[in-house]
């Protein structure tokens, strides 16, 4: 197979998509190949500012039922693949929106949210973010942990704490995840994760998604499509091909206001840092570039199992195991 071939047929997912939602974004989906991709919904958000996210994307997904499909079970991207759309599976950053709630969940559950990031960034209910000083999973954590397990949610710790995720980790009786990070063997940064977390994560059953967020690669905005596959390949040599993903990170369309509005705690207070200037590395600046990063990592000299693992593969079979379908 050419490497446009091997994309074309594989299924491609992208662990961690927060860009601007629109038809636009939806149409590059399309072109890129992207059979499903987890869109954030929720990052400080409470539950009703929550609740009116996902209803307007659910009417987005509906004006544009020609180019998605809301996924709900991994049948459901199977279905994306033979139809030719992109799945969408709902995704918080924060379980903020949980707010003191357990029964909220199970709610969110029902609205098809499949994966929950623990915190972003700082404190909450549950646990501590990777900027602040880590306490650790809470007392209620432990039982939302325990909630997520029983409904069929994601655990993901990108932007948690060290003790936080590995408390999770252990917490947890299903599959976790860093859906979208880096390693800090190429580039130390509170966000990327040493070899050490990897290992652990992929030791006790988790899962890695990679991404490409310039401000954490080791050349920041000067790298490009080679440097993100160094650090795929950095990642899958310590947890191994069936334990590693994509999660790009993208945030398409979004203008400077928006970044403000992350890198304060909760949208407004204190600011945790300052990304700078944001440009994704070069030849896959945008979701339509997708199918390069196939091919990169074949001129790599990665099988096309290995490929097929990483572009989607492992994504599928470790979401079956924690959705129960």
């Amino acid at each position: 197979m050419t490497p446009s071939e091997l994309h074309n047929d594989a299924i491609v997912i992208d662990g961690l998509i927060i860009a601007k939602w629109n038809r636009e974004l939806l149409e590059d989906m399309r072109r890129g190949g992207l059979t499903a991709a987890n869109c954030t919904v929720s990052v400080w958000e409470g539950f009703q500012a929550t609740v009116d996210n996902i209803v307007k994307s659910n009417q987005l997904m509906a004006e544009c039922s020609d180019l998605v499909r809301p996924v709900r079970t991994t049948a459901d991207i199977t279905r994306a693949k033979e139809e030719g759309k992109t799945g969408i599976i709902f995704g918080f950053q924060n379980a903020h929106a949980f707010e003191d709630q357990i029964g909220y969940v199970e709610i969110f559950k029902q609205l098809g949210v499949g994966i929950v990031q623990m915190c972003y960034n700082t404190q909450n209910l549950v646990g501590t973010g990777c900027y602040e000083r880590d306490g650790g999973l809470s007392g209620f954590g432990r039982e939302i942990v325990a909630e997520m397990n029983r409904v069929g949610i994601m655990c993901d710790l990108s932007h948690v704490g060290a003790k936080t995720s590995e408390e999770v980790i252990l917490e947890s009786k299903k599959p976790v995840c860093y859906s979208h990070c880096l390693p800090s063997g190429l580039k130390e940064h509170p966000r990327n994760k040493s070899d050490q977390e990897l290992k652990f994560i992929a030791d006790h059953g988790g899962f890695v998604g990679v991404t490409m967020f310039a401000p954490f690669l080791k050349k920041g905005i000067d790298s490009t499509i080679e440097d993100y596959c160094e650090a795929i390949e950095y990642v899958m040599n310590i947890v191994g091909e069936d334990a590693i993903g994509i999660g790009t990170d993208f945030t398409q369309g979004h203008g400077q206001e928006f970044f403000e509005w992350l890198t304060h705690d909760k949208g407004y207070a204190r600011r945790l840092t300052d990304f700078g200037k944001i440009i994704n590395p070069k030849g896959i600046r945008t979701i339509g570039e997708f199918p390069n990063l196939t091919e990169a990592l074949l001129k790599r000299g990665l099988s096309e199992t290995q490929v097929r693992k990483i572009m989607g593969e492992n994504w599928v079979r470790v979401l079956k195991d924690v959705w129960g379908a």
